[in-house]
């Protein structure tokens, strides 16, 4: 019987995997309470959809798809390359024992403008090459009345698109016309890696920033924009993640493997809650707002520190958890059922009677 009452009386330190409801929740009725207490129900799921966004923007920015001509654009820092054909005996251009004169390549100055000989400084910036190579021969014309141009471009850092990483070929891509889309570059860079999880391409055009997930981009033609000289695209693993604790499958950080994540969705994720363990009545989202985010009209927060509870037990809390939203960087906490702790008492008093018994049997 001592053996017994001291078992009793120390149950409660007894360890366990997860906290309770009770111990979590104790301080919610009073005034000065840290935190808020939700019951989330098929009556309140939809206000909280209005709720702010916590741990990132709540959607991607991305760019529409304006098509642009199928040719290329001269821009500054391209490379010129130019042959001159002039059939004349005494050419001023080509050698005594060629028809052919190939100039060393020209770069476009910071003014959009090359340097020919006879010419001076031509601008053929924002020029295709064909235009340009128009150029050049009709201002020729009154000097070399015979010559023809052939005009090759190289493009420079401006008319090239940086594919950064996420691909299996990274690397500098010079692009063909002012059409080429950001999908024909992945796949010239060999496509997106295998093993990123919920890949994000991300594009960078001067100081502005815009995202996607793969698969949306990949799915919706509407979204395979244009790139420009510049653009830089990287390719990522989705850094979006919540955190599990408690009587779960598994305890660790969860990536977010679509754009949007339900509670019930988080739990499958998860590996769903333990059979043994787990309050069905008392699935806890934890989440933290910026103080700009409280508000007092009841169209927000309350306070900074939100606890979300989840009843799994009905059909109202079932049917919520379908639609709850868990937003980036929240913690999913499944707590112990309060039977858990009983059982390990009653266990524990089994064993210390079991060894009662033996002594006995001696």
């Amino acid at each position: 019987m001592m053996l017994l009452s001291t078992v009793l009386m120390t149950g409660c330190t007894i360890p366990r995997g997860a906290a309770l409801s009770t111990e979590i929740l104790r301080e919610q009725h009073k005034e000065d309470a840290s935190y808020q207490v939700v019951m989330v129900s098929r009556d309140n799921v939809q206000d909280l959809h209005g709720w702010p966004v916590t741990g990132w923007s709540g959607s991607y920015n991305w760019l529409s798809n304006p098509r642009g001509p199928q040719s290329q654009i001269i821009r500054n820092g391209d490379h010129l390359r130019l042959a001159i054909w002039d059939s004349q005996e005494n050419s001023l251009l080509t050698p005594a024992t060629s028809k052919r004169a190939d100039l060393p390549p020209m770069m476009v100055s910071s003014k959009g403008t090359v340097f020919i000989p006879y010419l001076g400084e031509v601008k053929v910036s924002q020029m295709t090459p064909d235009e340009a190579r128009s150029k050049v021969q009709t201002a020729l014309e009154p000097i070399v009345p015979s010559a023809q141009v052939m005009l090759m471009l190289d493009a420079g850092q401006q008319s090239s698109a940086d594919l950064v990483g996420g691909v299996a070929t990274p690397g500098t891509y010079p692009l063909p016309d002012r059409n080429y889309s950001i999908l024909s570059l992945l796949a010239q860079g060999g496509g997106v890696r295998q093993g990123l999880k919920n890949p994000v391409v991300r594009l960078i055009r001067g100081n502005q920033r815009y995202e996607i997930r793969a698969e949306q981009l990949m799915s919706d033609p509407a979204l395979n924009t244009t790139l420009r000289g510049g653009d830089k695209v990287v390719v990522e693993s989705d850094k979006r993640y919540f955190t599990a604790l408690g009587a779960t499958g598994r305890e660790e950080l969860v990536n977010f493997d679509r754009e949007a994540i339900t509670a019930m969705e988080a739990l499958s994720m998860i590996g769903g809650l333990s059979d043994n363990r787990a309050n069905l009545k008392a699935v806890l989202v934890l989440r933290d707002y910026p103080a700009e985010a409280v508000r007092t009209e009841g169209k927000g927060p309350e306070k900074q520190q939100v606890i979300f509870a989840l009843d799994l037990t009905s059909a109202d809390g079932l049917f919520a958890a379908r639609k709850f939203g868990i937003n980036p960087q929240d913690t999913v906490l499944a707590t112990e059922a309060s039977v858990t702790s009983a059982r390990t008492v009653l266990g524990l008093v089994g064993s210390v009677v079991g060894v009662s018994n033996a002594i006995n049997n001696l």
